[in-house]
């Protein structure tokens, strides 16, 4: 095999993230997608379609908003100058792409509890988690950060990931389309308990085998990391994946837990009320989570990546 332009894509592409991050500025692509979603919500509801056939016209709208012409231009480019190609292609998969703002997010809890800044460490957990922070004290803010950290290492990393290397750049683009319609219109809210279920259901479809890709991912990197429980995340995974509500995130939540030998979720609170007091991880380990647990985490994540673009080096390089 060898490396050619186009084949480069998936290496440059966690390069840069590992580099630089996913940058922010005001017309950021996936700033712009939800920016399309509300002004066509808005619409679709002004019709008085705010139904599942509302939802669809969404999920098909924004698709044609955003999917074909990163296609077109793709097919255009690359046709022109694969240089201009592959620009074109490395600006899109770079904004679609998680890994390192992730962790800096995560660090941010582990310093400020490090400090025993627990009010901080509260703020930084408020910007990953739909929960109430007042209540936690720091091992809860780590267990957060690992739990976020874990979730989002499918939904942020390996899932855009794996569209890349199935379907290219428009894959990995109409995953980010789902992932982010989920995020706005997936919630079973009185307004979008209808409105939402195609982008919910379509971000479930697509996350399906990454979620369990990143357990197998988890499991292997437990193998060869020192101190990690490689028999953990094979037992824990299989056994309480489904204490998680929705079918994809328990996977890796529950791979993490075992693997670090930490115990994760507890008492979570939303609006005051007690909604979770299911512990996930072996009872047999402490719950008292700590900044190193989330470097463990964090490590776990990286070498996770690694094993990822290493075993699908056949398809993205053939």
């Amino acid at each position: 095999m060898v490396l050619t332009l186009a084949s480069a894509l998936v290496p440059a592409t966690i390069l840069l993230d590992a580099i630089i991050g996913d940058p922010v500025y005001r017309f950021h692509p996936i700033r712009l997608m939800g920016q399309a979603i509300v002004w066509i919500e808005q619409k679709i509801f002004a019709w008085g379609w705010n139904t599942r056939m509302g939802g669809v016209i969404l999920v098909l709208a924004m698709m044609a908003l955003f999917v074909l012409p990163v296609w077109f231009v793709h097919e255009k480019l690359w046709a022109l100058s694969p240089w201009a190609g592959f620009a074109w292609d490395l600006f899109w998969t770079t904004h679609c792409l998680a890994l390192r703002d992730l962790v800096k997010h995560v660090y941010r809890i582990a310093r400020a509890v490090r400090a025993r800044d627990i009010p901080r460490a509260r703020q930084a957990c408020s910007m990953l988690v739909g929960r109430d922070t007042e209540p936690m004290d720091g091992p809860a803010c780590c267990r957060a950060g690992i739990e976020s950290l874990s979730e989002n290492l499918t939904d942020g990393v390996i899932s855009p990931l794996f569209w890349l290397v199935l379907l290219g750049v428009p894959g990995m683009v109409a995953f980010k389309v789902a992932s982010t319609l989920d995020s706005m219109v997936g919630y079973k809210s009185e307004r979008y308990l209808f409105f939402g279920w195609a982008g919910a259901r379509l971000d479930d479809v697509m996350n399906y085998l990454p979620a369990r890709i990143t357990w197998i991912l988890t499991v292997l990197a437990a193998l060869v990391l020192p101190g990690y429980s490689a028999r953990k995340t094979i037992r824990i995974g299989l056994r309480q994946h489904a204490r998680v509500p929705g079918p994809n995130s328990g996977w890796s939540e529950t791979a993490f837990a075992g693997a670090l030998g930490v115990r994760i979720a507890g008492p979570i609170w939303k609006n005051g009320v007690l909604v979770n007091e299911i512990w996930l991880g072996s009872p047999s380990d402490h719950a008292n989570a700590t900044p190193r647990d989330i470097s463990r985490a964090v490590t776990l994540s990286v070498v996770c990546v690694l094993f990822f673009a290493i075993l699908a080096l056949p398809f993205w390089m053939g």
